[in-house]
């Protein structure tokens, strides 16, 4: 009987590409390919590449290298995000044998069994991404604490500093069957948590094909999806990735704040506190529909924790500007922030917008955000010291402690007992940590059963 070949993958980037790749992974092991670690040598590589980072070219380039490294006469496939804008870029990197799109990517394997190491340049198959309209549903495996379920592909969105439309397509989306029947799946393998993904969730419902040049209409909608996972699948905690605030809608708010599955945990992209700064964005709403959003979520959830997005030195952003930002987002009832330098993206409106602003300032109002960040979480945490709260436990990095994250997403570390990974244990929380990342526990644990609501 032949050795059965080998091999391994490296995901960057976003939920999103960590569920794909566990699909391709799939696909190799029912074709009789052995997974392997990529650290442990391939016979086949497999690199899905991200957009958003600046460092994307670089990050590509050392990644061909440590798998050349390891083994160098691997073959190397690179998709994702990256080969889709860059394909040839990609396919002059020494080492690289197939460069595939984001229409190519699943279907890898009618590819790699007859392609040869490539001698030079390796061969492109990237299409036109307006061409891509079907969706291909993923979920990622391997961890059993939490799955990342892929329900929504693409964006209609025009934002002036985005290239993920160029990398991905038009939105489409899976069918809620299709959705609730790939979560039941997931739940039967004794998965704790499924996080909803796609690039604009919210926007779930787009159909999977173009009809004569024409887009259809919208067959169900993301509120619709929330409820049928949510009466039909029976696992104990769903969570929504990341959702903007125009497709936020108080229906969503309302379900959440009464669902038993999903968690209280909203991530919502705002990237900037200036209407000024929105409009230039192209962005969906301006800054009082944001505050609005967040004053619903705290009025059905006073627990519920809320992080967004930001992105500091966007042209034509002046101090003033800035400093309305960090105001608004100051007096905001947020908890945490995830903040984005801006950097230049080819073939974006952007580009051409005047009022560059200096590398050295970018970084320092980066800076500031961040420090706000630490001070938002902090003091988030500090509101649930002395409560009671359902913790999901995982492996942590030290095989004397175990790590996990509350409902309303609080990280908590504890001493390592035996039993707990992949189980979701109340738990009193004590103190926090001197950075104040992480809460930490004496590791009084309760029992009991929990709903959304506050406990203490």
């Amino acid at each position: 009987m032949a050795t059965p070949r080998t091999v391994a993958f490296h995901t960057l980037g976003c939920k999103l590409n960590y569920s794909e790749t566990s699909a391709l992974a799939r696909l190799f092991e029912d074709k009789g390919y052995w997974p392997v670690r990529f650290e442990e040598g391939a016979d086949i590589y497999v690199i899905n590449t991200c957009s958003v980072t600046e460092q994307a070219d670089k990050e590509c380039k050392k990644i061909v290298r440590q798998a050349l490294r390891r083994q160098p006469e691997a073959f190397v496939v690179v998709t994702g995000c990256y080969a889709q804008l860059k394909p040839h870029d990609i396919a002059e990197i020494p080492g690289v044998d197939l460069v595939l799109g984001a229409g190519e990517k699943f279907r890898i394997l009618d590819y790699v069994d007859d392609l040869s190491k490539a001698q030079g340049k390796g061969m492109v198959l990237a299409g036109e991404v307006r061409d891509v309209n079907t969706f291909s549903a993923s979920f990622s495996f391997g961890d059993r604490t939490r799955s990342f379920l892929k329900v929504q592909d693409g964006c209609d969105y025009k934002c002036s500093f985005c290239t993920i439309p160029l990398a991905r397509g038009a939105s489409r989306s899976d069918t809620v069957e299709n959705a609730v029947a790939n979560a039941r799946n997931i739940a039967a393998q004794g998965t704790q948590e499924i996080v909803l993904t796609g690039v604009n969730l919210g926007d779930f419902g787009n159909g999977t094909a173009v009809i004569e040049g024409e887009r259809p209409k919208k067959e169900a909608l993301f509120i619709d999806l929330i409820r049928e996972l949510d009466a039909e699948v029976d696992i104990p905690r769903f969570r929504i990735s990341s959702i903007e605030p125009n497709l936020l809608t108080d229906e969503v708010i309302a379900f959440v704040a009464q669902s038993r599955r999903f968690m209280p945990h909203f991530h919502i992209p705002l990237q900037s506190g200036n209407d000024k700064q929105l409009r230039d964005m192209r962005r969906r709403y301006r800054r009082d529909l944001y505050a609005a959003r967040v004053e619903a979520i705290k009025k059905h959830m006073p627990h519920a924790c809320i992080g967004c997005d930001v992105i500091v030195g966007f042209p034509g952003e002046t101090e003033e500007d800035f400093l309305e930002t960090y105001r608004f987002l100051q007096m905001l009832d947020v908890s945490y922030l995830h903040v984005f330098t801006y950097s230049e993206r080819a073939n974006t409106p952007a580009l051409e917008m005047p009022g560059a602003v200096s590398v050295e300032e970018r970084r320092r109002r980066n800076q500031a955000l961040r420090g706000l960040s630490e001070m938002k979480r902090r003091e988030f945490y500090r509101q649930h010291l002395g409560t009671v709260r359902p913790v999901l436990f995982e492996q942590h990095k030290n095989p004397a402690f175990l790590s996990g994250f509350t409902d309303n997403y609080i990280k908590i570390e504890i001493a390592a007992q035996s039993g707990l990974v992949n189980s979701i244990t109340p738990v009193l929380l004590e103190y926090l940590s001197a950075d104040g990342e992480v809460m930490l526990t004496s590791c009084e644990l309760m029992s009991g059963v929990f709903s959304n609501e506050a406990v203490s």
